[in-house]
């Protein structure tokens, strides 16, 4: 995996600006006072000056050298107001309607990203998924290629021999039903993530049947979507549709799928849905012993994550320096 060490000196040398939504929270502060302390990345803080520096107090974290930001009153409020309105022409919206949004602290730091204020956005501690994705929708867009925003979730488990277990699995936190061609977009969007920590992708399509030992609409999805994955990406090692044991087990590949270079080594997971890649992840870290960074949202324009809300400070921390590493 590109550990943390390798992100933060390739942070030291080209430091980047991140917004946190939640800027009186206090996982959000001191995540953001150990930041502070190192100097690869600068904060911004969304919300009310006096409330955060008092929240600061009361738990007892650093903030000094913060970028704070109060909605209210930001002086550059009336421009934010006039590209809000441009980006959102079709839906008619008047300067009136934009500044009632833009009093949103999800609202107005991803237009900060989006006027070139900051570099990457992290919210989540208090919103929801969609209050965090909806606005990159809308304002930052999906990049080109792309024609959708999902997700995936980098897990991580130290061996027996020292060097870290890395996986990753999609789309656990987005797009619920996924089509077809969905997941297509989906693969090759993780794929790309999991090479960025250090991954060498092989990619399984997941299912309640390997190989056609079961069958059923959502057997043929995946069946489906992974020869369609193989045509877009002839070199990029893919199996499906495959069960989880025959996935990562050798000795169960051996049986049910003798003949497959992937099955028995997947370490790069493609779920049929939201519910089996949800389920999916939180069994591996709540139960697997794996640390699980994410979601990281792919195929938007700029990098906007979302936090768990059940996260804790040192996540935050975390999830800070891949969001601005992704940069």
């Amino acid at each position: 995996m590109l550990g943390f060490g390798q992100m933060i000196n390739i942070l030291k040398k080209s430091p980047k600006k991140i917004v946190f939504t939640e800027g009186s929270d206090p996982r959000i502060l001191e995540a953001a006072s150990r930041l502070l302390a190192s100097n690869f990345l600068h904060p911004i803080l969304v919300g009310k000056e006096d409330e955060i520096m008092e929240s600061a107090e009361e738990s007892g974290f650093n903030i000094r050298g913060a970028e704070i930001i109060d909605p209210a009153k930001f002086e550059r409020l009336d421009e934010m107001v006039e590209l809000y309105c441009e980006l959102r022409k079709s839906k008619g919206v008047t300067p009136e309607q934009a500044r009632g949004v833009l009093s949103q602290a999800n609202y107005f730091g991803t237009m900060l990203v989006k006027m070139g204020l900051a570099h990457a956005l992290l919210g989540g501690a208090t919103y929801t998924t969609a209050d965090t994705v909806r606005p990159a929708l809308q304002l930052i867009k999906t990049k080109p290629g792309s024609s959708i925003v999902s997700s995936c979730f980098i897990l991580v488990r130290p061996s027996a021999t020292g060097e870290n277990e890395v996986l990753a699995m999609g789309d656990c936190a987005i797009n619920i039903h996924p089509t077809e061609d969905e997941l297509v977009e989906i693969a090759l969007e993780t794929a790309r993530c999991a090479k960025i920590f250090g991954i060498d992708p092989k990619l399984a399509f997941l299912s309640y049947s390997t190989m056609g030992s079961g069958k059923g609409e959502d057997v043929d999805k995946m069946r489906n979507a992974a020869r369609k994955t193989k045509e877009r990406q002839p070199d990029l090692p893919i199996e499906g549709e495959l069960q989880f044991d025959a996935a990562v087990s050798p000795r169960v590949a051996r049986t049910k799928c003798p003949e497959s270079e992937v099955a028995g080594h997947a370490n790069t997971f493609i779920f049929p849905d939201i519910s089996s890649g949800n389920i999916g992840y939180k069994i591996a870290q709540r139960m697997g012993n794996f640390e699980a960074y994410g979601p990281i949202l792919m195929g938007l324009n700029a990098p906007i994550n979302d936090l768990s809300r059940g996260c804790n400070a040192i996540e935050v921390y975390s999830m800070a320096i891949i969001t601005a590493a992704l940069a």
